[in-house]
């Protein structure tokens, strides 16, 4: 009964949260991706003490949560937490040529994201990074292959080399998101598993990924 009651007072707790259309708003414009405070205040054109409101209200409902930034310690970001929004989530979905995967050396986070998205969705996808470095990560190749995914001949990209006008760009760690310039791209926070170092870094890091991928991969349509 107490299992129940909880459960009850929990489903209560996110309807009530999400039954005001601004926090319903930024709940869809996490849906894809991770947002700062100010990306989000920007997009939804709210005063900062309002939008700190409504995030508190989720954040309590335990729909979101808020981490510093891996580059710029003065920036956070807001990450939906999937696990609380099961079928609630809006069903829309975008269209694209291709996902270019971003990450600032291209040796582990965008690599894994690539491969992952290959074996999850048909549309095409690619992976680079504004400072590649020399090779994957170890680590990398090892949590790959524990998971069944062989990232082969796989090498670090250049970014401008290797992306597109039409890409659909998703960045997977802050340094790349914090560094390139401001344009339509999607951001995924994932802690760097190289900087650690450790096999549980990196299984983490695929678990946050895999995740991602298989929510983002059901709305993302070939254009």
């Amino acid at each position: 009964m107490d299992t129940e009651l909880n459960s009850l007072e929990h489903r209560a707790a996110v309807h009530a949260a999400l039954g005001e259309p601004a926090r319903l708003r930024i709940v869809d414009l996490l849906a894809l991706g991770d947002r700062s405070p100010a990306e989000l205040q920007a997009e939804l054109g709210m005063a900062s003490n309002l939008l700190s409101h409504h995030l508190r209200t989720l954040q309590d409902a335990g729909l979101v949560s808020r981490h510093r930034s891996e580059a710029d310690r003065r920036r956070s970001y807001v990450t939906l937490e999937r696990g609380g929004m099961a079928g609630l989530l809006a069903a829309a979905t975008v269209a694209a040529p291709r996902v270019l995967f971003v990450c600032y050396a291209n040796s582990a986070r965008s690599q894994l994201a690539e491969a992952l998205w290959k074996r999850a969705s048909t549309v095409p996808s690619a992976s680079a990074g504004p400072h590649p470095a020399d090779g994957i990560a170890p680590g990398a190749r090892d949590v790959a292959a524990r998971h069944g995914l062989d990232l082969g001949g796989s090498h670090p990209e250049m970014l401008v080399e290797r992306v597109r006008p039409d890409d659909l760009i998703i960045a997977v760690c802050d340094r790349a998101h914090e560094e390139l310039p401001a344009s339509v791209r999607l951001h995924w926070s994932v802690p760097d598993p190289v900087a650690v170092g450790t096999a549980a870094a990196f299984e983490a890091a695929f678990s946050q990924i895999a995740e991602r991928v298989q929510g983002l991969s059901a709305r993302i349509t070939a254009a």
